[in-house]
């Protein structure tokens, strides 16, 4: 009416004027409960992506402890533990370190000894990341969210009560099972939620891995050993499981026990095409109807962000894996094992920052970010091999500059591919476009552990 009231007489009172604009800002119960919905489902993927990946931080440090006790009890030198990072979501890997006193290498160099375990890792997920997102939309997200949840859980059970190299590989495997398959799931899962929740699951995965060091520390600091800290952990998959079934407000259109579907959440604010549109088949509603050629289809169209972050984890993890363990710096007041840790610890301050930054910063060009990364490689590169470095604090610059390239491309390049895709394409692009950070690490790692030896063998 006062529409009509308007138009009739052409203005209104002042006091109507007033009452209109106190009206407007008052806040509607379903405006307060989508305010209070979105922060659950943020809170929910946040602890998703922690979840994810936290288990197998701790995972992998345990099989390293566990290992090392099966060494002494059959009187081997009892080693001590180095982790490498080796993998997209920032999980460590334990390298065996030796008495390298006689060595006559210019470096303070480990012999590389994860060739198995990195393998077992990268492996798994990688034939998992490159098919699965051509069948996985049969299995329905809550059977999904069990297989992570026992798949977890059964890594922590088999590497827990190893008694051999290879059930601690075994327990790798799982683990990487897991990780591969959660990552894949739940960045599609995100397609039926607000846009916010992939700042969620970035960060949650990002502080996987200072909390999962932090807590795997401090557990055996106190005292327990660590097949009682990993039985411990087997908390960790059942947080999984209460914050999916539980955290998380399930919209309507997200399937349940059954596969039947019916299209993604439409809010999704600003969009800018992501394919040509027009190019593909006007009949399509869901990930189901999607044949192998649109799939196809859909996977150059995502090769713009794909391509610059698979060479962004190149560079990263040939820093990692290749670069880290030489970096080292006699004079200085840490040891070696020390100084490891700290780029280790400022590498995942780094990831963590960014990977929590997209709300406030947001990146379109992912390539930047690649030619930067390179930039850092080549520059860290030179410096083992010439030891222009005058200060380890200048390294410690460059690491934490590397996390931070690394984690903002992955949230960047996940979260243009949500905002970008068609609901329609949204689900299978996010899962498709995961197996990028998994191909670059694979890549660099099959250079960076030659290159490791090489230097190692310098005089």
């Amino acid at each position: 009416m006062r529409r009509n009231d308007r138009s009739v007489n052409g203005s209104e009172s002042d006091s109507g004027d007033d009452d209109n604009e106190v009206e407007s800002h008052v806040v509607s119960p379903s405006e307060t409960q989508d305010v209070m919905t979105r922060g659950r489902n943020f809170v929910g993927f946040w602890l998703l992506g922690l979840c994810n990946n936290f288990a197998y931080v701790i995972m992998l440090s345990a099989a390293h402890d566990i290992l090392s006790q099966q060494q002494a009890g059959t009187n081997a030198t009892l080693p001590t533990a180095q982790p490498t990072v080796l993998n997209g979501t920032d999980w460590e890997l334990p390298s065996i370190a030796v008495d390298n006193s006689a060595s006559t290498s210019r470096y303070d160099c480990n012999p590389v000894s994860t060739a198995a375990i990195l393998l077992a890792d990268i492996l798994p997920t990688l034939v998992i990341k490159f098919s699965a997102p051509f069948f996985i939309h049969l299995i329905p997200y809550s059977i999904r969210v069990l297989l992570c949840s026992l798949t977890a859980a059964t890594s922590f059970i088999i590497v827990s009560f190893s008694t051999g190299i290879w059930m601690s590989i075994l327990g790798v495997v799982f683990a990487s099972v897991s990780s591969g398959l959660g990552e894949l799931s739940f960045l599609g899962l995100t397609s039926f939620f607000h846009s916010s929740v992939i700042s969620g699951w970035s960060s949650g995965t990002g502080g996987a891995g200072i909390l999962g060091a932090l807590s795997y520390s401090g557990l055996t600091q106190v005292g327990l050993s660590p097949k009682n800290t990993l039985l411990v952990m087997l908390l960790v998959p059942v947080l999984m499981m209460i914050s999916y079934f539980g955290v998380l407000v399930h919209p309507p259109s997200l399937p349940g026990w059954s596969r039947k579907r019916a299209p993604p959440q439409t809010d999704r604010g600003a969009r800018r095409p992501l394919l040509d549109e027009e190019d593909h088949q006007e009949d399509v509603t869901n990930t189901e109807t999607l044949g192998l050629k649109e799939k196809v289809f859909i996977v150059r169209g995502l090769l713009k962000y794909m391509i610059p972050l698979a060479v962004v984890y190149f560079a990263e993890y040939f820093i990692n894996q290749g670069l880290f363990e030489l970096l080292y710096f006699p004079k200085s007041d840490l040891k070696h094992s020390e100084q490891y840790r700290w780029y280790q610890t400022l590498y995942q301050l780094g990831v963590f920052i960014s990977r929590s930054s997209v709300n406030c910063v947001q990146i379109k060009k992912i390539w930047i970010l690649a030619a930067l990364q390179c930039v850092n490689a080549l520059v860290l590169l030179l410096a083992v091999y010439y030891q222009f470095f005058p200060s380890i604090f200048i390294v410690f610059a460059f690491i934490l500059y590397e996390g931070l390239l690394g984690g903002a491309s992955y949230v960047n390049t996940f979260n243009n591919i949500s905002r970008e895709s068609s609901d329609s394409l949204r689900e299978f692009s996010l899962g498709a476009a995961c197996v990028s950070d998994t191909l670059g690490i694979s890549l660099s790692g099959a250079l960076a552990i030659p290159l490791h030896d090489y230097l190692c063998r310098l005089p």
